[in-house]
């Protein structure tokens, strides 16, 4: 009988589908306009909301969710780069560099376009405290960095294929449900941190989590509406 893991707790799972719906209602909207340029706002704000909290959960988190814990070393980048990697639950390497380029990319799409004016239908709530000089520059950094986003979205989709056709994983379940199976046989090739971990996240962390995001949350809405 295959050993349950749980690898993705409930606060990164509905972080990463809450996000992808955003992302996908901020792309759809922006290539509406007119009106539907408040939704693209509204979801602009949602994914920073999320990218900080993404930021604070990978300080704070579960074991998976913590950077310090998935943040390859050169070794371990070396090693999978030369076909030797080191048995992972959760992000693999690239995956692990893939995940910061993410939040970074997308962390610098939201907080431009706090700035951004299109000169058309929209103006960022904070282009008014800065110089226009200012506004242009984070108005074409925004409008170019959507480029950088869709290329790292194109590689993401890739690697889930990949790993599905070819190496027959499953990356989209588990991140679903949250859960790994790992043949207890091979128990021996994964860290004991790695293994340590309860098929379910508890009450008390979900709670945590609810409650550092409604904190963002507000946080933010209370800046935003200035």
């Amino acid at each position: 009988m295959k050993k349950i893991i749980r690898v993705w707790d409930l606060p990164i799972r509905l972080f990463h589908w809450t996000l992808v719906i955003c992302i996908v209602t901020s792309f759809i909207t922006v290539n509406i306009g007119g009106n539907a340029m408040e939704w693209h706002a509204l979801s602009g704000y949602c994914i920073l909301t999320l990218i900080i909290f993404r930021i604070c959960w990978g300080l704070l988190g579960s074991h998976h969710a913590r950077f310090i814990n998935f943040v390859p070393s050169p070794k371990e980048l070396y090693q999978y780069l030369t076909g030797k990697p080191s048995a992972k639950l959760g992000h693999n390497p690239l995956g692990s560099l893939s995940v910061l380029a993410f939040i970074l990319a997308i962390g610098v799409q939201a907080v431009t376009g706090l700035f951004a004016n299109d000169q058309i239908a929209f103006e960022g709530p904070f282009a008014k405290y800065v110089s226009n000089s200012t506004v242009e520059l984070l108005t074409s950094i925004h409008y170019f960095n959507k480029w950088v986003l869709l290329g790292l979205i194109t590689l993401h989709i890739s690697a889930i294929l990949y790993y599905q056709k070819v190496k027959g994983e499953n990356l989209v379940k588990p991140m679903l449900l949250g859960d790994k199976e790992i043949d207890p046989s091979k128990e021996t090739r994964y860290l004991p941190a790695d293994l340590d971990q309860d098929s379910k996240d508890g009450g008390l962390q979900r709670s945590y989590a609810a409650g550092l995001l409604c904190l963002i949350a507000l946080t933010l809405a209370y800046f935003v509406s200035k």
